[in-house]
């Protein structure tokens, strides 16, 4: 963990810390919400420019981690309201690498993972947000209220409504995981 003396700060040391601490983390907050590596990679380098920018500002309220994963969320919700990007169709891209299965079964398994993070990612941001922390970053609850500042009770609440509502757009197209 990194730590600070007030009077002797290297916010470069800082940074190349966290960076090396929780990149591959935000890549895949960034990536589940934006469906594209290269614009997910972009993200999380906005993070670390916009974390560096603020340092100086950490009040130190909540951890790092926290602090970035909120940033990461808050630039992909950004990045989902430009104009250009509504009208461009993500295609998903997730790699298996699981050699026991037959190629049709891949081929199957990929095409249900690509259809489970693209019915994702049309959720209403605040079920998106409790599910990718929960599942994909293995988030507990009060991480994740942490995270949002939201309380307990409507994380879980969120989680159990975004679970159903992600399940019924699944079971329309009927995919099965």
């Amino acid at each position: 963990m990194i730590q600070t003396d007030v009077n002797n700060v290297n916010y470069e040391d800082i940074l190349y810390e966290l960076v090396l601490d929780y990149s591959d983390e935000l890549k895949r907050i960034a990536y589940l919400y934006v469906n594209i590596h290269v614009e997910a990679d972009d993200i999380v380098q906005e993070v670390f420019i916009s974390c560096y920018k603020n340092l100086s500002k950490f009040r130190s309220d909540a951890s790092y981690k926290t602090w970035l994963i909120r940033i990461t969320i808050n630039k992909c919700k950004d990045y989902r309201r430009k104009w250009h990007v509504k009208n461009i169709i993500n295609k998903s891209e997730i790699e298996i690498n699981d050699v026991e299965k037959s190629s049709d079964d891949l081929i199957i398994e990929q095409e249900n993972n690509n259809e489970m993070i693209k019915q994702l990612s049309l959720l209403p941001p605040k079920y998106k947000d409790v599910l990718i922390l929960h599942y994909y970053q293995e988030m507990t609850m009060e991480e994740i209220s942490t995270v949002l500042k939201l309380n307990i009770n409507t994380v879980k609440s969120r989680i159990y409504r975004g679970k159903d509502r992600l399940k019924d757009q699944l079971e329309r197209r009927n995919i099965i995981l």
